[in-house]
């Protein structure tokens, strides 16, 4: 009886183990090679541009932009003197004139690529998220810094996670790498 019993607990063990790796959600931050760019300081201002709502086939996600822009805040809020979101989406240059009358030095223009948000645990599909950052120079128009977050959530916990819920560790990679 004790080799079964030795045999069970392990392939319990196995497919414990594969439900504990296939639950976890990964996360990527693609910077672009590396920049001459100056490091930022701590008393620079920042406009974060609000990024336009996602769209995947027939779903749309109110809201998505808004939530994207805030994320981004998150991490950069606690490392310069002030930071800013736009109140309404807006192209480069429409940010860049907004920049340059509030008096910002830096724009964070953010773009969501990809945003899938599997609500429910029904669905069997990972939640994804795929978004693109340009850190722009207000008075030089120059684009200092460019990055790639992608994140998926796990395949056992879908409706567990939200698309915003896999960009804040990313993001403070991000915001890390401009000091």
């Amino acid at each position: 009886m004790k080799p079964i019993t030795r045999k069970l607990g392990g392939w319990l063990a196995l497919v414990w183990g594969a439900a504990l790796l296939a639950g976890c959600a990964s996360h990527e931050l693609r910077l672009a090679p590396a920049q001459s760019s100056p490091k930022l300081q701590a008393g620079q201002s920042l406009y974060i541009a609000l990024a336009t709502d996602a769209a995947y086939g027939e779903y749309h996600y109110p809201g998505s932009g808004l939530m994207l822009s805030q994320a981004i805040a998150a991490p950069l809020r606690r490392r310069l003197a002030r930071v800013d979101l736009a109140s309404q989406p807006e192209s480069v240059n429409e940010a860049l004139v907004t920049a340059r009358q509030g008096g910002y030095e830096l724009i964070c223009y953010p773009e969501i690529l990809h945003w899938e948000d599997r609500g429910s645990a029904e669905e069997t599909s990972p939640d994804k998220v795929t978004v693109k950052l340009t850190l722009i120079e207000v008075a030089s128009a120059k684009a200092l810094r460019f990055a790639s977050i992608e994140g998926q959530s796990g395949l056992a916990t879908p409706g567990a996670e939200h698309p915003q819920d896999l960009l804040p560790a990313p993001l403070e990679a991000f915001a890390s790498s401009l000091f």
